[in-house]
Formats: C-alpha cells, structure tokens, sequence
C-alpha cells in the first residue's frame, strides 16, 4: 500500500466516474470493491465520493441536466496552476472543454481534450489532495493512456504537466513509456501506442486500474453483478489483469500485482 499527503506534480491525483445510473453504480462498485458511498452533495450538482475504509477513493456524479452521463471514468493530473496548465494545454493543441473553476474550497479543475483525443482533468488542490492511498484492494494501482499518436501525447504531457518519461518499448509491436516520479520512487502512469489495436471507434483514452488481491474472482464478482468482460483475465510482467465494463458501459480494468 502506498500513501501520501499529495500527488507529485503532474501525476493522476483523482478518478471519477460519470455515471448514468447513481443508485445502479453505487450498489455495483460496493459490491466489487467495498466501496461506501458518501450522500450525494446538492452544492456540487450532486457530486459525491465513494470511500475506501473511511478515505476517498473515486468520485461520482450522474446526469448534469441537459448533458446526459456518458459512462466513462476520467483522471484528472495534478498541478500547481491550473490556469497556466490549461494556457499551456490550449497552446499545445488540447481543446478545453471545461475552463479552470473552483469547486469551493476544494480546490480548481479543469476538463481537457488532449491533442491525440483523450479527455484528462487537472486538479490544483485546495483542502482536497485527491488520492492519498494506492496499491491497496479496491484503490487504484496504474493509470494508462492508449492512443494512436504515442509522441504527440508524450510531446503534450512534457510540455504541459512537466513529464520526465522513460522508454519501455519502442518497437511496432510494443511501443510503451512511463511517467517518471519527480519525487523519486515508483513510476506513476504509462503512455501505450495503441495505433495498431483501437478500434476505429473507440477514441485514445485514460484507464484507471483497480488493485484486487485475487484478479479471477474479482471477474466472476463483476460478472454476478451485471458486468461484462471486456479482456479476459491474463498473466503479464506486471501482474493478472482484466478490462471490464460496469452495468452501464464504463470501462475499469483489474489488475492483480505480480509477486
């Protein structure tokens, strides 16, 4: 288990889940995780987290009157100023889709389009740091961009969010980097070349990995719950993971660590 007081610049530093089934979402992810559901909060359009023994986890929040959910997790990168981080963000070719605001004492988000497509927050912390634990069952343990430009997405992220990132693979058949920590220790996300694998449909995008201590079960348990696999369980380098879909289409991945 990992735990901080605040995210490294730059990194992912909160998730949330754009649902268009509350009650449906609350009931499937308690079962999956044992996540408790915090009473949503009418002064944030109804927006409310899901806790993880007793720490925020992940956030929620359904249909935003005429704009209907579109069942999707997002990330949100931390940063220190958030305007300058969307100037940068808009100069380099990403498409603001929601300008900096605050969320009252909490702190400042903004919602972008990255220049290979993928939709990314930024947070810059007030009272709220976001994500204090990792690695723990039912909290995240990666965060990963597929996208069909693997060096425009590495280009938008040094330049806006200040990434130091490190080469994995660069082959055609596995071209994959990682979002060094600028505060030392484990890398913090990844950067996949999905170009010869994303369906047509499917736009570049972040995915957020869940921890659990038993992949396979955590599958079946999904599946109980009126989930659907999307990848099947496998064994990699990094541990047994799964991509799944909830109840109502969003896409969450398992991954149980190796070792």
């Amino acid at each position: 288990m990992t735990t901080r007081a605040s995210a490294p610049i730059g990194s992912p530093c909160w998730v949330d889940l754009w649902t268009s089934d509350i009650p449906g979402a609350i009931d499937f992810y308690g079962g999956v995780f044992g996540w408790e559901a915090e009473e949503p909060d009418p002064q944030f359009g109804g927006y409310f987290n899901f806790h993880l023994h007793g720490v925020p986890t992940a956030g929620c929040m359904g249909d935003m009157g005429d704009m209907k959910a579109t069942d999707t997790w997002k990330i949100y990168l931390a940063t220190s100023d958030i305007a300058s981080t969307v100037a940068a963000a808009e100069a380099a070719g990403a498409q603001v889709i929601s300008p900096a605001m605050a969320v009252g004492e909490l702190g400042q988000q903004a919602v972008l389009i990255d220049p290979t497509g993928a939709h990314v927050g930024a947070w810059q912390a007030g009272t709220f740091p976001g994500l204090t634990v990792l690695d723990e069952p039912g909290a995240p343990s990666w965060f990963e961009l597929h996208t069909r430009d693997h060096a425009a997405a590495l280009a938008f992220y040094r330049g806006v969010f200040g990434w130091t990132d490190t080469v994995v693979g660069d082959s055609d058949e596995f071209r994959y980097s990682t979002m060094a920590n600028p505060d030392g220790g484990e890398d913090l996300a990844g950067v996949m070349d999905a170009s010869a694998f994303l369906p047509a449909a499917v736009p570049a995008h972040w995915s957020v990995y869940w921890t659990t201590t038993d992949c396979d079960a955590s599958v079946a348990t999904v599946e109980s719950l009126g989930g659907s696999v999307i990848m099947e369980a496998t064994d990699t380098p990094y541990g047994r993971m799964a991509t799944m879909a909830d109840p109502f289409g969003a896409l969450f991945k398992l991954r149980t660590p190796p070792g």
